[in-house]
Parts: C-alpha cells; sequence; structure tokens
C-alpha cells in the first residue's frame, strides 16, 4: 500500500480542529514567530508580574475585611518596619547610644509617619523592651503617602544596627513581610522551572526515544508559561492579584502545556507508524489529539471557574488567572505543537509497529475483569480511608509562619510573638466607631466578661472616632475558644457598630463563606463537567462516574494534604514546621485543581476509549484497548505532572508547597489507582449500560455533540488460514 505524500490533505479528515492543524502546518513560520514574540515579551513584561502582586489577602466584603478597611482609613501610617536589637543588655550604653542615634535619624527621613524605641517615656516605650532586658525593639510607622524607596532607607538604617554596641540587630515588620514574601514566591518559581524542565526532558527522551520528539513538549510549555506570565501580567493591572497565585497558575501552566504536547506528540508518531506523511499526520494529529486537548481545557477551565462563585479576592484572582493559563497551555498545543511538527516532523522516529493491543495494561485489565467487584470495593476503601484525615483538619492564617526559618521578617515575628507579649498581634481585634472612652466601656462591661477570653490587653485610639480593642484568649489563637469568642463579640456589640476581626475571625469569615458559597461553586464544576462529559461520550453514565472517582481521588490528595502539614508527618524530610493547620484557602484550590487534572486524564482516556467503541469494538474490548493503548502516554504524563509539583513543592513558601504536595499526590493516585484499576473495574461492572442516555439526550447528542469527523484505519480483521482440504492431508500418508 503506497504511503500517504507528506504534502497531501487527508479527504478523510475534516473538521474544525483538523483545518485548524492543517492551516498551522502550512504557516509554521509564522506561528513560530508570533510565540516567540509571545515568549519574548511574557519574558521582559509579563516577569514583573511579581512586582504588582499583593502578598495577603482577605474575604473581600467579610466583617473582618470591613474592620480592616475601617482602620486603614483612620490610621495615617500604610505599614510598620521594626527592628530587633538582641545580644546584649538592653541598659547598656553603647546599645542605647546606638539604638537613639539611629531613632532620631530615622524619625526625620521623607515618608516616616514615627520612630519609637524602648529609651522613650510612657507604657508604649516599656512594651518595646523584653522582660530579661537583653532585646528590645524599634518601630518605624510609614506614612501612607511613602514609597518603596523611602521604605528600603529605613530598613537599611535600621540593619545598620547589626554590630552596634556588639548587639544584634534583625530588621522585620509587616512592610518587610510582604516584600520577603514576595520574593521567596519569585525565587520558589523560578526554581521550580530549572529544576523540572531538565527532568521533564530527560522522562521524554526515554518515553519517545529520542531528543527531536522529546524537546517539542518541552519547548510548547516554556511558550506557554512566557503566555501566562503576560495574562497574568494584564490581570494585575485590573485587580490584586495574590502572591501565591503567581507560582500556582505557573506549576498549572507547565504541567498542562507538557501533557498536552506529549499526547499531541505521541499520536503523530502513532500516525506515522500506520503510515500517513507528515502533514497527514499532523492533520490527524489535530483532530483526534486536538479534540481529546480541547476537551481536556474545557474541562479543568470549568473546575477553575467554580473560584469565580467566591468573594475572596485571592480565589477569583486563581480563577481568572488559572483559567487564562489554561486557555494558553490548549492554544499552544494545538497552534505551536502543529507548527513545531512541521519543522521536525521529519527527525521524529516513528514506532517501527502500532502500539501492540497487547501489553502490561491490557493484561491488567483482564485480571481486573475477572475480579472487578472485589477490585471496586477494594479501591474505593481504600481512597475513602486515605481521605479520612481531612475530616479533622483545622483552617488557619499562618502569617508570617508561610516563609521559612531563616527569613528575617519570619524570625522579627516569632521574636515578637515569644518575647514581647504587649506588641505581639493580638488573636482577635475589635474595631470600635467610636471615641476611646467608649471603646473603653465596651471592653470593661462586654469583652473582658466572656467566659473564653483571658483579658483585654489594649484600647488604642486610631483616630477621634475610630478605636481598638486587642482581646486575648484562651487556648490556641486560632483555634475552637478564639472562634467561639468571634461569634459571641458578633452576638453582643453592646448598641455599638464594632467589626470583630484578627486572625480567628479570618478563618471564621472564610469558613462561613465555604460554607454558604461551596455549595453553589460544587454544583457549578459538577454540571459544567456532567455536560462536558455528556457532549464527549453521549452518556449520562460515564460522566456520573467519572465525577465520584474523581471525588474520591481528590479526597485522597486532601488527606495526604492533612496528614504531612497539619499533623506533621515528613515535615523534617520535605524541610518546613507545621503550623497546626492548613492555611484556609488551599483545600479550595487543590480541590479545583486536582478536581481539573483527574478530569484530564479522564478525558485522555475515555477519549480513546470512545474512539475505539465508536469504531465497532464492544465496550469490553474498548476499554481493554482503551487502557492498553493510551495507558502509557497517561502514566508517562503523570510522572511528568508529579516532577513538575514535586520540584515547586521543593521551595521554601508553605503555600507553594502544599500546593506542590498535594497536586502530585492526587496525579499519582489518579493515574495508576484510579485510571488503570477502578475505571476498568467499573466499567466492567456497567458493561454496554456505560454508553446509555435516555432517547431525547440520544437524539440531542446526535445533533450537538462535540466531535471531530475522522475516519480512522479500520479494524483489521483476524487472519485464520483457511483449512486445507481433507485429500491434500491424505496425500504421502503412510
Amino acid at each position: 500500500m503506497r504511503k500517504p505524500s507528506s504534502a497531501a490533505v487527508d479527504p478523510r479528515v475534516r473538521g474544525r480542529l483538523a483545518a485548524l492543524g492543517r492551516f498551522c502546518f502550512r504557516h509554521r513560520r509564522w506561528v513560530l514567530g508570533f510565540w516567540a514574540v509571545v515568549l519574548v515579551v511574557g519574558v521582559l513584561i509579563g516577569g514583573r508580574v511579581f512586582e504588582g502582586s499583593v502578598a495577603g489577602a482577605s474575604s473581600a466584603g467579610s466583617e473582618a475585611d470591613r474592620g480592616g478597611a475601617v482602620v486603614t482609613a483612620a490610621d495615617p501610617a500604610r505599614g510598620v518596619v521594626t527592628a530587633v536589637v538582641d545580644g546584649k543588655p538592653v541598659n547598656d550604653p553603647a546599645v542605647r547610644a546606638a539604638v537613639t542615634k539611629a531613632t532620631a535619624e530615622i524619625a526625620a527621613l521623607p515618608g516616616v509617619s514615627s520612630a519609637q524605641d524602648a529609651y522613650g517615656r510612657g507604657p508604649d516605650a516599656a512594651a518595646l523592651r523584653s522582660a530579661d532586658g537583653h532585646a528590645s525593639l524599634v518601630t518605624v510607622r510609614m506614612a501612607d503617602t511613602s514609597t518603596g524607596v523611602q521604605a528600603d532607607a529605613v530598613t537599611q538604617r535600621l540593619a545598620a544596627l547589626n554590630g552596634a554596641g556588639g548587639a544584634h540587630a534583625t530588621v522585620g515588620g509587616d512592610l518587610v513581610l510582604q516584600q520577603e514574601v514576595k520574593k521567596q514566591t519569585e525565587q520558589d518559581t523560578r526554581f521550580g522551572e530549572i529544576v523540572t524542565l531538565p527532568l521533564t526532558l530527560v522522562v521524554m527522551v526515554l518515553v519517545f526515544g529520542g531528543l527531536a520528539a522529546a524537546s517539542l513538549p518541552v519547548i510548547g510549555a516554556v511558550a506557554s508559561v512566557g503566555g501566562a506570565l503576560l495574562a497574568m501580567f494584564g490581570f494585575s493591572r485590573i485587580m490584586d492579584i495574590d502572591t501565591s497565585v503567581l507560582p500556582i497558575a505557573t506549576v498549572l501552566g507547565l504541567g498542562l502545556s507538557i501533557d498536552y504536547a506529549l499526547l499531541m506528540v505521541n499520536r503523530f508518531r502513532e500516525e506515522r507508524g500506520h503510515g500517513a506523511g507528515i502533514a497527514a499526520a499532523v492533520e490527524r494529529t489535530a483532530a483526534t489529539a486536538g479534540r481529546t486537548v480541547a476537551f481536556s481545557g474545557l474541562t479543568v477551565a470549568v473546575a477553575l471557574s467554580g473560584l469565580f462563585v467566591f468573594t475572596s479576592p485571592v480565589l477569583g484572582a486563581v480563577a481568572a488567572a488559572g483559567v487564562s493559563v489554561v486557555v494558553i497551555a490548549v492554544a499552544a498545543a494545538l497552534t505551536l505543537i502543529p507548527a513545531l511538527l512541521g519543522f521536525a516532523g521529519g527527525r521524529i522516529k516513528a514506532p517501527a509497529a502500532p502500539v501492540p493491543d497487547e501489553g502490561f495494561f491490557s493484561r491488567t485489565v483482564r485480571r481486573v475483569r475477572k475480579r472487578a467487584v472485589p477490585v471496586a470495593l477494594a479501591c474505593t476503601a481504600l481512597l475513602m480511608a486515605a481521605g479520612a484525615p481531612f475530616l479533622h483538619a483545622d483552617m488557619r492564617n499562618s502569617g508570617a509562619a508561610v516563609l521559612p526559618a531563616s527569613s528575617a521578617g519570619r524570625q522579627v515575628a516569632d521574636t515578637i510573638d515569644q518575647r514581647f507579649p504587649q506588641v505581639a498581634q493580638a488573636p482577635i481585634t475589635v474595631v470600635v466607631e467610636g471615641g476611646a472612652r467608649v471603646a473603653q466601656a465596651y471592653a470593661d462591661e462586654v469583652v473582658a466578661k466572656l467566659p473564653g477570653v483571658s483579658g483585654v490587653r489594649a484600647v488604642t485610639p486610631v483616630s477621634d472616632s475610630v478605636s481598638t480593642i486587642d482581646v486575648l484568649v484562651h487556648g490556641d489563637p486560632q483555634g475552637g475558644q478564639a472562634k467561639q469568642v468571634v461569634d459571641e463579640l458578633r452576638a453582643d456589640r453592646g448598641g455599638l457598630k464594632t467589626y470583630v476581626t484578627g486572625g480567628a475571625a479570618s478563618v471564621v469569615d472564610f469558613t462561613d463563606e465555604l460554607t454558604s458559597r461551596g455549595p453553589w461553586a460544587l454544583g457549578l464544576v459538577a454540571a459544567g463537567t456532567l455536560v462536558l462529559l455528556f457532549l464527549m461520550t453521549g452518556s449520562v453514565v460515564m460522566p456520573v462516574k467519572a465525577l465520584l472517582m474523581n471525588l474520591l481521588s481528590l479526597g485522597a490528595s486532601l488527606g495526604a494534604l492533612t496528614l504531612v502539614f497539619q499533623d506533621g508527618y515528613f515535615s523534617g524530610l520535605l524541610g518546613f514546621s507545621p503550623t497546626g493547620g492548613l492555611e484556609t484557602f488551599i483545600p479550595v484550590l487543590v480541590f479545583a485543581f486536582a478536581f481539573g487534572l483527574s478530569m484530564d486524564y479522564e478525558v485522555f482516556l475515555l477519549a480513546r476509549i470512545k474512539e475505539l467503541h465508536s469504531r465497532g469494538y464492544s465496550c469490553t474490548k474498548a476499554v481493554e484497548l482503551g487502557v492498553q493503548r493510551s495507558g502509557r502516554i497517561i502514566t508517562s504524563a503523570a510522572l511528568l505532572m508529579v516532577i513538575v509539583f514535586a520540584g515547586f513543592a521543593l521551595g521554601d513558601m508553605l503555600m507553594v508547597k502544599q500546593m506542590g504536595i498535594a497536586l502530585a499526590v492526587a496525579v499519582a493516585v489518579d493515574a495508576t489507582l484510579v485510571r488503570c484499576l477502578l475505571v476498568p473495574a467499573a466499567m466492567t461492572l456497567f458493561g454496554e449500560f456505560n454508553w446509555w442516555a435516555p432517547a431525547p439526550l440520544r437524539r440531542l447528542h446526535r445533533r450537538f455533540g462535540l466531535s471531530e469527523h475522522v475516519e480512522l484505519p479500520p479494524i483489521e480483521p483476524p487472519v485464520i488460514p483457511a483449512p486445507r482440504p481433507v485429500e491434500q492431508d491424505l496425500v504421502g500418508t503412510p
């Protein structure tokens, strides 16, 4: 049989994605040039997105958020820079002289609202002296008109105290913490990219057996990251992008880009192995693997779109950035990869023979099919047990603890908590719209008498019309007792207009938002996923089954997250100190991302099974061949994704580490336990009922179902040699 010409258009392939593949192949120089521009602009301009990001987020519209806004409007300061002077007695003459001189110089700097040390007069100065008399604080409040340059000048002058009089000085404060979070996040993101890209290249060389095919997914991923940075930079101009969003969106874009490009290149090699020329193979790849990529991108985007339901800025920013990153990853796979195949397709080694129908995955499916009920029950029980630890998960705002212990900002925050209790941030702060006298009366008559309150530390006038009350509680500052005090304070406001804020209040507000809006977000994601999978498969059974299985694998991921980051398992190996809980918004992000990635592999597998079933195979055989033909590529894609997530988990930022570990576990569990065992077992139990849909929906799918029209090589029936005539058998018989 004559092989198709490399320039010929395969008349058996038609559809929008096939046309897009043809266009990108024919105009590959223009397509490559476009993505080169995107990469350059993304690196030069999009790389500045870290500078414009915002460190720290709250639940917009919540009481804690409104109270913070009231204080910000009344307080002329925009932030504080704090230095801890330690190592020598506070009353040491040399230390005293150095500190008082620095304080006076700093107070005269532009942008400084006030500067105070432990050597002034009044109770505020006494609070800046540690109980043991061997450490003191210098606090500098920056005016709301100050700039970053002015804050840096203050930081440098305070840092110059290090060594003065033999004392040691460490500079921190909220302004320093914000800058350190941005810097550390950027470093972790760069580190993750540097570590993961070479490793993924090595793995893909092993997968494809050649550098040409292996390099294409890496090139596509790099271009996608450039586009993702550019998109996030654009969003940062119109909305606040929390610093923690950036590595999360980057790791998603990197992982998806590699996965999608891997799928495209693998299908191209398969088509070349079937005898197609380069142009025809690109066209057929765009129509088949391109369809899978488009569906996968839609499902991930739908999962992330559920975050738009929440009012929290960090979740809205993740949704906006995440969806844009998914779109860019899909666009790169559908346009850049066909163009690159046009350049390098001739150097990509085609398999000597098609993927065999007999192998490890087909044998595994047959073994599972023989014991479908026990396998399904065992997998379900194991996944539910793995997710059980999440039932005792505790949410909290970690504050400075998100930074590594070596950071100066965290060291200052920890020192203040341990040695300067009068200056440490109170677990609960009540903002009162009223003068100090009114606030003091409320503190004495209501606040101090609540059972969970251990004391009222201070009543501070912020302005003539706004005051704050620092409330201390028994036990964990963000534990159950503190949350109960928050509810009690909001139930009894003493006839005043108050706002209950602080770490415990923020956790309560975020939890309330999850309770009220979470079901709507879950419903949106579930409905969108069911519709998309129905449009792809024409079945109502498989979408529901896929949804339930994904929830099981998601539970295992959240359970692992709880065991590691709340209970402290493997914390020494991973290089962090447990905070006793999970960062408030991390489980929500894990749900959205892990659910989307699970659907990613579900689409990879179902698309192949659907393709085989549509070509006339029985459900049993379609599952067996579908898993066999896609198992290796799904496993390879999952391995690459785990490498990407693990690379980011090696960073020092606690939030990035939590996301990396959770998503690595989710992908590993989904690609092995779920796809190789649970899916075949469930599809065996359901049989042909897997493809069932009511008659009206079947008609709807025939009319609106999403599909590319591709006539693939027909099923070759096995060749059975004709039996020899009996007479021939008798010839020569002795």
